[in-house]
C-alpha cells in the first residue's frame, strides 16, 4: 500500500499555508464558493494565491459559472477543480475542453441516504473526463461538516478510479478507515482540525501526519 495523501482543504492563512507546503502536505484546498465560511477571497487575493508554490494546489466550486471557474483557475494557476455541486456530465465535459489540459477535475459525489445500488450509479453517469472522485457527507452546506458518512457503502460499490475521501475525518476515527477494503487515494480534512473556520490547527495535521505515515509503514 503507497502512503495516503493528505488534502488540508478551506485554507485562508499564508503563514498557514507555507507551514502546510514545509510538511510536504499534498494538497492545498482553497475554497470559492461564496457562501462557505472559508470563502478564501475574504482572505487572500487571487495574486496571492496564485503566487503560492505548490503542484497541488485545489479550487473548491459550487454550482459556479464556467468561464469564471476557467478565469480563476487561470489567475490563481491552480493544478486541479473540485467540483462539488450539482454539475452536470455536459458541463463537466465542456469545462475539461475549455480548462488547460494540465489542470485536473476533482468531482464530489456526497453520499446521504442513498442506497449502495443508486451511489453505484451516481459513479457511472459521471464523465470519464474527471481524474478523481471524492466522496464527502451530504450536505446543504456542501462541505465543512466535520459529519461522516457511513464508510461501509465503500465496501459495496465498484469504484473505477482514484478517490478522495471527505466528511469528518478526524484523529478519532482515522483507524476505522481500515474497514475500507477499496483503500482512497487521499484524506481530505477541514473542519476537525480548525480553532475556527479557515484557521487551522497545525499540530493536529502534523499528528494527523504522523499517524497516516505510521500507518503505512505497518501495512
Amino acid at each position: 500500500m503507497t502512503q495516503l495523501k493528505l488534502k488540508v482543504c478551506g485554507l485562508t492563512k499564508l503563514d498557514q499555508i507555507q507551514e502546510l507546503i514545509n510538511l510536504n502536505v499534498d494538497f492545498l484546498g482553497f475554497i470559492f464558493y461564496e457562501k462557505s465560511p472559508r470563502y478564501v477571497l475574504n482572505h487572500l487575493s487571487l495574486e496571492q494565491i496564485s503566487e503560492i508554490n505548490h503542484p497541488g494546489k485545489v479550487g473548491v466550486f459550487v454550482n459556479e459559472d464556467l468561464e469564471k471557474i476557467i478565469k480563476f483557475s487561470e489567475q490563481t494557476n491552480l493544478n486541479f477543480i473540485q467540483l462539488h455541486g450539482h454539475e452536470t456530465e455536459d458541463f463537466i465535459s465542456e469545462l475539461k475542453l475549455k480548462l488547460n489540459p494540465k489542470i485536473g477535475i476533482i468531482k464530489v459525489i456526497r453520499i446521504g441516504n442513498q442506497t449502495s445500488e443508486e451511489l453505484q450509479k451516481t459513479i457511472k453517469q459521471q464523465p470519464t473526463t474527471i481524474n478523481y472522485l471524492l466522496f464527502d457527507t451530504d450536505s446543504q452546506a456542501f462541505g465543512g461538516t466535520g459529519k461522516s458518512f457511513d464508510w461501509n457503502i465503500l465496501n459495496d460499490i465498484e469504484i473505477p478510479i482514484p478517490y478522495f475521501l471527505s466528511g469528518g475525518i478526524s484523529l478519532e476515527n482515522f483507524n476505522q478507515l481500515k474497514t475500507i477494503n477499496h483503500q482512497p487515494i487521499a484524506l481530505d480534512i477541514n473542519s476537525k482540525f480548525e480553532i475556527e473556520a479557515g484557521n487551522k490547527n497545525l499540530e493536529k495535521v502534523k499528528e494527523f501526519l504522523l499517524l497516516t505515515k505510521n500507518e503505512t509503514s505497518s501495512i
